[in-house]
């Protein structure tokens, strides 16, 4: 009997198996500029791949089939691709260096107050001898 769990899909990656092909990895995007993206990264590092549109859900997707030969180029286009559309966690610029500012001086003072602490136990071992 077959896995039933091999073949569920959550959606927190946009790559899996090919259904009946287990030589292929199979892309998926929703998003078209995505896809366009990663059309263009392929053809611009000559790796063969098949293309598809499929309807599910009122989703469409754009699926691209790579051979397992070229996964890890493929996986390096992935990422490329997603870093290239992805937004920024924190969208204010002026906000993400204060939390950065922030969060660093948290960690300066962390350290000083550590090696103040030492400081102060080294005294008190003295003082006990």
């Amino acid at each position: 009997m077959e896995n039933p769990i091999e073949h569920l899909d959550l959606g927190f990656v946009n790559f899996t198996k090919h259904p009946t092909q287990p030589n292929y990895v199979v892309y998926r995007f929703t998003d078209k500029g995505r896809a366009n993206s990663f059309r263009e990264e392929l053809e611009k590092e000559s790796i063969d791949f098949e293309e598809d549109q499929e309807h599910k859900k009122q989703v469409s997707y754009t699926l691209f089939a790579i051979h397992k030969k070229n996964y890890k180029k493929s996986m390096k286009l992935n990422f490329k691709v997603e870093g290239m559309h992805k937004k920024p966690l924190i969208p204010f610029t002026i906000l993400r260096w204060t939390v950065l500012l922030i969060g660093l001086g948290i960690l300066i003072l962390a350290i000083v107050s550590y090696c103040k602490q030492m400081d102060h136990l080294k005294e008190q071992t003295e003082q006990v001898k």
